[in-house]
Order: structure tokens, then sequence, then C-alpha cells
């Protein structure tokens, strides 16, 4: 008898995810997505986020899991990297942050692997995503899935399930804005 297997999605909000899921969906992969963020701030902001991920879970009947939010934790690792631009050494410090609690929860809930979003907006650098999940999945003795999730029109049919669905759409990653 083979293992089922189960996928952890990391998602960091509701328009990176939304067409990742539905793709999932309809592949008939078992899979839950898991909303751990705390990078992002204002608190009220972390709330909207989460709640519209869970809506989108709910209306496509994914299981939706939400980790505590510890923005302190955040600071403790990232606030010190504030001046660091995009892309940079922050960034890579708050992915292995947040994917190395997904891995640990995954390992504890009996998830055979994981992925995440983290790498579908043009924003974001996808070999820096997957450097970092590539230690923590070493780390965490863990699959992760390398899927580029932003090819094959992935990033465009988000965008268009966003707009389907009316998602609120933020206007920036979730950290504290740098001081100028």
């Amino acid at each position: 008898m083979t293992e089922e297997k189960k996928l952890l999605l990391v998602s960091c909000c509701a328009p990176c995810s939304v067409g990742v899921i539905r793709r999932l969906k309809e592949a008939g992969v078992y899979f839950s997505v898991l909303f751990y963020n705390p990078n992002i701030r204002p608190e009220a902001e972390y709330r909207r986020r989460c709640d519209e991920n869970k809506r989108v879970c709910t209306e496509e009947g994914i299981p939706f899991i939400e980790l505590e939010y510890e923005p302190t934790k955040w600071d403790n690792v990232c606030a010190k990297m504030m001046d660091e631009p995009e892309r940079g050494k922050r960034c890579s410090a708050c992915f292995k942050l947040r994917l190395s609690r997904a891995a640990a929860y995954a390992k504890e809930n009996g998830f055979t692997h994981f992925t995440s979003v983290f790498g579908i907006s043009r924003f974001k650098d996808f070999d820096q995503v997957c450097a970092v999940a590539q230690e923590v999945s070493e780390q965490y003795q863990l699959p992760y899935d390398m899927t580029n999730w932003r090819k094959q029109g992935g990033l465009e049919f988000a965008e268009k399930l966003g707009r389907e669905k009316n998602l609120y759409r933020q206007t920036y990653c979730g950290c504290k804005p740098r001081k100028e």
C-alpha cells in the first residue's frame, strides 16, 4: 500500500494563492492551505488578508489552517534588515522564518510535502524563494515542491480569478514600510 500524498500549500494572501488553489483542486491533489504571516503589518491588515484567504478556501472547499500571529518573532529575525531592498536579505530571512514554521507544522501533522505561493508575485524572486525552501526542506527532511506557479499563465490566471471573486488586493508585501 502506498502512502497518500498530502501537500501543505503556504499562502501569503488570497490574490497570490487563488489560482494555485484552483489548479491543485482541479488536478485532484489532496492539500490544505496554511496561513502563517508574522510579517504583515499592521494587525488589521493581517486580519483582512487572513480572512480573505479563508474565504477563498471556504468557497473552494479546501481546508484552511491559520497559525499564530507572531509579529514579535518576525521583528526578532528581520527588523534589523529594514534598510534591505526588496528581494534582499530581509526577504530571504522572512521566507526562512515562515517556511520553517510551515515545515514544522507539516511534519507534525502528517503532510508529505509542502510548497508556497511566495514566488508567484512578479515582485518576488522565484529563485530566491526556492533557495531558501531547499535549505528548509533539507533541515526538516520534508520535500518542497518547486513548481513555478507563475509559469504557464499562472499569474494571469490568479489575477483573473481575483477579479472574478472581487478579492482584496493589498499594495505591499506585508512587512513594515522601510524608513525613508
